[in-house]
């Protein structure tokens, strides 16, 4: 099943364990079950720590497998193979099942370990998602932590009865104790959120007891590390609270502009965001979103949806912008297999295919020449009886020979198996419905910047984005702000991350310059 250089680096990350590791796998005659139990036998030969055991009888899906510490049942269990993106899954459960200690902070541990009530969470993934992975290693982590936890990975290649009896339509899907649990995403922190609402109300006692901030930046996207990153720096006290750490990043299939980094994705920056502010003293509340800004004279408080408020003397704003949705079929079940949003970003992926941009303004139009360039073909379609970006755009858009253009079309579904294969609209003129067969779809209808819970606070512009100055100065003294929340034009990861940054300084600026004795 592996090749010599994978059962080399498995054999080399096994070194680590220190305790015993049962695998039981639970297999029957079929091919599927054959790689399985091929692949356990490749594990059990990388450490002399590993038993491998079969059984044909017992109740669980086949094939599939579960790790355990010797005389336990409630380890995490794969069912049908772990490759690809859960490759990694599958080590970090046997390495945690074999002593080796998470990287999870000991209060979390504690949290985890105190939940009272039997939990048994299954999750359904696709070897190609690049999200599920995260959902996975944090449910195995509480299995392997507290003994009325147990949680399956199901690959849904395997199973495929499973996906559609549930009528599952994206991965990852969990569901906890037989119901819906959550799709999407989800944090370790996110899913005990979920289920252990005393540890959210436990946390937000403690944010209010917090004594202020230096610095307070709302928003811990690409701006908001920045910004957090350069005012650890000058030794004041600063603190994040996000509502999830690395923001709209996370949602990124791949990033291959942000410059010194040749290509990565967005999980794994985000990641590597977060990382590089916890080297420095910063206080770092995740889970946490803001819905109110109260000005003060000498600090500033932000109140927030969890009961908690911080005070701070200059607050930065980084919460961003989300993409507008068009809310038809299909829309969040392909989202990042198929459906985006940046062209930027994920144009490349779609070299020589056939895509659809939804859209007919500047955004749009600018997006379908972009792409023209990258991808074998680009159907546009606008809701409206003309294109409504500048002329000049227009005649560049027109010049194309790969690019169809529809107006008065109205997308009413996006279609695809496990990924987009077409796009179906409504000619508004005959009622007609026609589809078009697409590999992407790109929905360009505009950004939403995260700001209602500042009207009225600060100044915003006619689309809600907070107008700031050179220096990231708000109207309001002592709140700066950064990033796709802000006036400032081009909504790149690079170009929030420069924005936190000058915020920051401003904010030291206006912090040196307040606090100076009078003459």
């Amino acid at each position: 099943m592996l090749d010599d250089a994978t059962k080399a680096q498995l054999k080399s990350y096994l070194e680590r364990a220190t305790a015993p590791i049962e695998i039981v796998a639970s297999l029957d005659d079929s091919e599927a079950s054959g790689e399985v139990l091929s692949l356990l036998k490749d594990v059990a030969e990388s450490s002399p720590l590993v038993t491998l055991t079969e059984s044909r009888d017992d109740p669980h899906r086949k094939p599939s497998f579960s790790i355990n510490r010797p005389g336990e049942n409630h380890g995490p269990r794969f069912a049908g193979l772990p490759m690809g993106h859960e490759f990694t899954s599958l080590i970090l459960a046997l390495l945690q099942i074999g002593g080796y200690p998470p990287k999870v902070e000991q209060e979390v541990l504690e949290q985890i370990r105190a939940l009272d009530r039997d939990l048994d969470f299954e999750v359904y993934v696709s070897l190609t998602c690049h999200n599920c992975p995260d959902v996975v290693q944090a449910l195995n982590l509480m299995a392997v932590q507290n003994p009325r936890i147990k949680t399956t990975m199901i690959e849904g290649g395997t199973f495929q009865d499973e996906i559609k009896e549930r009528e599952i339509m994206g991965v990852p899907t969990v569901f906890l104790n037989g119901t819906m649990f959550g799709n999407g995403r989800m944090s370790l922190e996110e899913i005990l959120a979920k289920i252990d609402t005393s540890g959210v109300e436990r946390e937000a006692k403690k944010i209010a007891e917090k004594a202020p901030f230096d610095v307070l930046i709302v928003g811990g996207g690409p701006a908001g590390a920045a910004a957090a990153v350069y005012a650890a720096r000058k030794g004041i006290r600063t603190g994040v609270a996000s509502e999830r750490f690395g923001g709209q990043v996370l949602d990124t299939l791949g990033i291959e502009n942000f410059i010194s980094i040749k290509e990565t994705e967005g999980p794994k920056f985000a990641h590597a965001l977060e990382e590089h502010v916890r080297n420095y003293d910063v206080d770092i509340m995740n889970l946490q979103r803001a819905k109110a800004l109260i000005p003060g004279k000498d600090l500033i408080e932000v109140q927030l949806e969890s009961g908690a408020s911080l005070k701070s003397r200059t607050v930065i704003i980084s919460t961003g912008a989300r993409w507008r949705n068009i809310n038809v079929p299909g829309e969040q079940a392909f989202k990042n297999k198929g459906v985006a949003y940046c062209p930027h970003c994920d144009g490349p992926l779609f070299k020589g295919k056939r895509v659809g941009v939804i859209g007919g303004g500047n955004s749009g139009v600018e997006a379908a020449i972009d792409l023209a360039g990258i991808v074998g073909h680009v159907t546009l379609i606008e809701y409206d009886t003309a294109l409504r970006a500048d002329a000049v755009l227009q005649r560049k858009l027109m010049s194309l020979a790969n690019v169809d253009v529809f107006t008065n079309a109205q997308t009413t579904e996006i279609t695809g198996d496990q990924k987009v294969n077409g796009l179906v609209y409504k000619d508004r003129a005959t009622g007609e419905l026609k589809t078009v067969p697409l590999e992407g779809v790109f929905i360009q209808i505009g950004l939403v910047p995260n700001t209602d819970w500042l009207k009225g606070v600060v100044d915003l512009s006619k689309h809600g984005e907070i107008i700031v100055d050179a220096k990231g100065q708000t109207s309001l003294p002592g709140v700066f702000a950064a990033g796709d929340a802000t006036t400032v034009p081009f909504k790149q990861i690079i170009i929030a991350a420069g924005d936190g940054a000058k915020a920051a300084l401003g904010a030291f600026d206006h912090l040196m310059r307040t606090s100076a004795p009078a003459a």
